[in-house]
């Protein structure tokens, strides 16, 4: 089978978030299963000056108003490439979400570019027979297969994040080549708007997203407005859970670690801790719980929580390990954290890869106290390390940890530690519980044991997205 990708990240060229390490994974983990996966990415000047760049295979005058364009052929390691070049849209500095005033043009123009490779093929002779796009970036390359001529290829549409949807006001729909008659409910608009998202949920045949339990909320108080749409579309909606890319996520052949371990050697693991407590400025306390967490700063992270616990973890003689960057705010206030606690609270303020590897190799709890998470990759990272997860029971968190109590300690299920409403007292009711079986060293090695022992490939889940594209009836 011939299947497209389309998105706006691709690790570890372009990364904002999780979207970059599951593009970097699944069309790989397709390609191992047989299909012939390419993908198509926008040509950013870090992509172009990592990856061989062979010929062009397409050509456009001007395309979206952002002027000539090309599709040129690359190789990433183990997945063929596609390069939407067009300098006026993609040759700057900085993320691939900057320059807010040509963003919908921009994304639009990867769109395009990615409904043409579907109706007409490459210069090879190239054609696929799915088109896959992720996120709102993409969310308009359904509506250009809908509203164009020629072939029509399957088209599949993954939310990856539904809380991001690329609304733009409706008098761009000229410069974005949307035909009027596509302006309605049953097309691009959106409450008087043209929502990208919402005309890929709408338009595409097959809608997926990265957990079950998301799948399932998004239905209802977590659709962000989008909910009516999906409940209507919900049988042709699916749930598949991410994985984890084990080439790079894997205690035993991590290169950023100091010291790699795996189960059969769970001593190796020790030499990690101090280097990162020295690194975060934390006092080198072999007996310290250290809690870390790796996230944005974003409050349906739920890191206020966090901070509304901060005293107590610390009365209870823990440690506090944060990485990431985002609010304002959120930065100030764990600033002041850690010059409230010194040696106790560590900030890391900025996005290191290797600051990342080495807090989910030291730290005994990792955090992830999430309002909405849709499947989050963090917690399956800190299973495959040996961090004990403490999540919120929402989205992915609630499918990939079972939270310790005497029924899963009795029958070796537990994995971490789990708790229901988003406010600082039940998170620190789960910390207490952390803290409690800390002291239990024995049930700890239990719990970190299956934890580290649970499989969270990228085999089942590539099988899944492969018979979710067979069962698409044919044009």
């Amino acid at each position: 089978m011939r299947i497209l990708f389309v998105a706006s990240e691709l690790f570890p060229y372009v990364k904002t978030g999780g979207l970059g390490d599951v593009m970097a994974a699944l069309p790989r983990a397709l390609r191992a299963l047989g299909a012939d996966v390419r993908m198509l990415v926008p040509a950013y000047p870090a992509i172009r000056q990592a990856v061989p760049v062979g010929k062009e295979v397409a050509a456009f005058p001007d395309l979206l108003g952002g002027g000539p364009a090309r599709i040129l052929l690359a190789e990433a390691p183990g997945l063929p490439l596609y390069l939407l070049d067009q300098p006026a849209f993609f040759d700057r500095p900085g993320g691939p979400y900057d320059y807010p005033p040509d963003l919908a043009r921009r994304f639009a123009a990867l769109s395009w570019a990615a409904a043409h490779l579907g109706r007409a093929g490459d210069a090879n002779g190239w054609r696929p027979e799915v088109l896959h796009g992720h996120d709102w970036p993409t969310g308009l390359m359904p509506a250009y297969v809908a509203y164009g001529g020629g072939p029509r290829p399957a088209t599949v549409m993954t939310i990856h994040n539904i809380a991001f949807q690329g609304r733009f006001p409706a008098a761009m729909l000229d410069e974005l080549w949307i035909p009027r008659h596509g302006f309605t409910p049953e097309g691009v608009e959106f409450h008087g708007d043209i929502c990208f998202l919402k005309a890929g949920l709408r338009l595409a045949d097959r809608i997926t997203t990265v957990s079950p339990t998301y799948a399932q909320e998004i239905q209802h108080a977590g659709g962000h407005g989008l909910e009516g749409l999906l409940a209507h579309r919900k049988d042709s909606l699916r749930g598949i859970l991410n994985g984890v890319d084990q080439d790079i996520w894997n205690p035993r052949t991590d290169p950023h670690l100091v010291s790699r371990y795996d189960l059969k050697h769970p001593a190796r693991r020790v030499p990690n801790r101090p280097v990162f407590q020295r690194q975060m400025g934390l006092q080198e306390d072999p007996s310290a719980p250290l809690f870390a967490t790796v996230s944005r700063l974003d409050p349906l992270k739920g890191l206020d929580l966090v901070l509304d616990n901060v005293d107590h973890l610390v009365s209870g003689g823990a440690q506090l390990a944060v990485l990431g960057t985002g609010d304002p705010h959120a930065e100030g206030a764990f600033r002041q954290a850690a010059q409230r606690h010194p040696g106790r609270v560590g900030v890391f303020l900025r996005y290191d890869e290797g600051m990342a590897h080495r807090a989910f190799a030291a730290a005994d709890v990792f955090m992830a106290p999430s309002r909405q998470e849709p499947c989050g990759l963090t917690q399956l990272y800190a299973l495959a390390y040996g961090a004990l997860p403490l999540v919120r029971r929402t989205g992915g968190l609630a499918d990939t940890v079972i939270g310790v109590s005497p029924e899963t300690l009795a029958n070796d299920s537990a994995t971490g530690f789990q708790f229901d409403t988003a406010n600082g007292w039940a998170l620190g009711e789960a910390i207490n519980q952390a803290l409690g079986l800390f002291q239990d060293s024995a049930a700890w090695r239990e719990v970190q044991r299956r934890g580290m022992t649970t499989e969270f490939g990228w085999k089942g889940p590539a099988q899944a997205y492969l018979d979710l594209y067979a069962a698409i009836p044919a044009k």
